[in-house]
């Protein structure tokens, strides 16, 4: 079914507003989530700078930002461009999906606007903070098989369980194939083992529940070196202080919660401060986050187990590039440690508007070939 010109132009124009609408409420989770404030409270948006709620004339999409020329009205503080970038984006692709499906596909419409919604916002908390919060994956993963079973064309069937099954089959495949290749990562590259030339002092130090690690003057979270129970820390030390004992050429096997030296065990909520000098430490890595793990079941959710083989392969295709194009660039630093929940985002938009006919014509290529 084509629709008159003049209906053309008004579906995809409001596909566009929505999508810049929305854009403007994904904004909120991508600020609040990470930092564990309710995307309800307050309900209003507010100056990231002076905390001052914004008025609903001075927070239209897209258009409060170029009128208050990317500042606070209060404070005067700038906006950060992104505001603007995630609201504009939302819109394009809002508007690219409803022209991509056409009407006789506007079944589809709703799902595929979710979906986007929530590949935006785990690419712009991935790429700041590198989680991908369990709203997007787990819940993004719940919402796929529901809106399967309520769309079952959404799996290319006529049975609402029969769409909700496959839905659960996408979800399962995307987890079970990035589980194992974390799993196979942590066995290859598991370790970072780092050898200084002179002893290095270190610091570590509790700050409630969480705590603190100084080697030198980098400073880390101590949750940000543990992804699971196993992992341990060694540390090669020439001497090292613990609850007022000394000791000289020691090696201190941590856990997330624990220390060992020798055959003493001290509990980690149980010290404040341990400090010394290094000559080696290893420690513990992963070959991805697991939040990567669960945002792929969520996309397998929407689109398919097909999608979750098209995706990964898609995302470290360019993930690949992107590395050696770093290095070739100089720029080394943007390679070190790169989210890659933004390329499995890029995937899995890559698989809706042209997967299937890019997987297509490959395999004609190969036939030929």
């Amino acid at each position: 079914m084509e629709l008159p010109p003049a209906y053309d132009i008004l579906f995809s124009t409001f596909a566009f507003v929505l999508g810049a609408v929305v854009g403007s409420f994904l904004n909120v989770c991508i600020y609040r989530m990470p930092r564990d404030l309710s995307v309800n409270e307050p309900r209003r948006s507010f100056c990231p700078h002076c905390k001052t709620q914004i008025p609903w004339y001075q927070n239209l999409p897209l258009f409060s930002w170029l009128w208050l020329r990317g500042r606070c009205a209060q404070c005067k503080a700038p906006i950060a461009f992104r505001y603007f970038g995630v609201e504009l984006l939302t819109g394009l692709l809002f508007w690219a999906v409803w022209r991509h499906l056409g009407p006789e596909s506007w079944v589809l419409a709703l799902p595929y606007f979710i979906l986007v919604s929530l590949l935006i916002v785990a690419t712009f908390i991935d790429f700041d903070f590198f989680i991908i919060p369990d709203e997007i994956t787990i819940g993004g993963t719940v919402a796929g098989v529901l809106l399967s079973l309520a769309i079952p064309v959404m799996m290319a069937s006529d049975s609402h369980l029969e769409g909700a099954l496959w839905s659960l089959v996408g979800a399962g495949v995307g987890f079970a194939t990035l589980w194992t290749v974390v799993e196979l990562g942590k066995k290859a590259f598991g370790k970072k083992r780092i050898v200084f030339e002179k002893p290095e002092s270190f610091l570590w130090t509790r700050q409630g529940e969480e705590a603190e690690l100084a080697v030198g003057e980098d400073k880390q979270p101590w949750s940000e070196f543990f992804s699971r129970e196993s992992d341990r820390m060694l540390m090669h030390c020439t001497e090292a202080e613990v609850a007022g004992r000394k000791w000289e050429n020691a090696q201190l096997e941590f856990h997330y919660n624990r220390l060992t030296i020798g055959s003493e065990t001290w509990q980690l909520m149980d010290l404040d401060r341990i400090q010394g000098s290094l000559r080696e430490i290893v420690i513990p890595r992963e070959a991805m986050g697991f939040g990567d793990v669960k945002f792929i079941a969520a996309i397998g959710a929407f689109l398919g187990w097909k999608a979750v083989f098209f995706t990964v392969l898609s995302a470290s295709s360019i993930g690949a590039v992107v590395g050696v194009a770093a290095i070739a660039l100089g720029r080394r630093e943007w390679s070190a440690k790169l989210p890659f929940g933004p390329y499995l985002a890029l995937g899995a938009l890559l698989w809706m508007f042209a997967g299937p006919d890019l997987v297509t014509w490959y395999l004609g290529l190969s036939a030929r070939g």
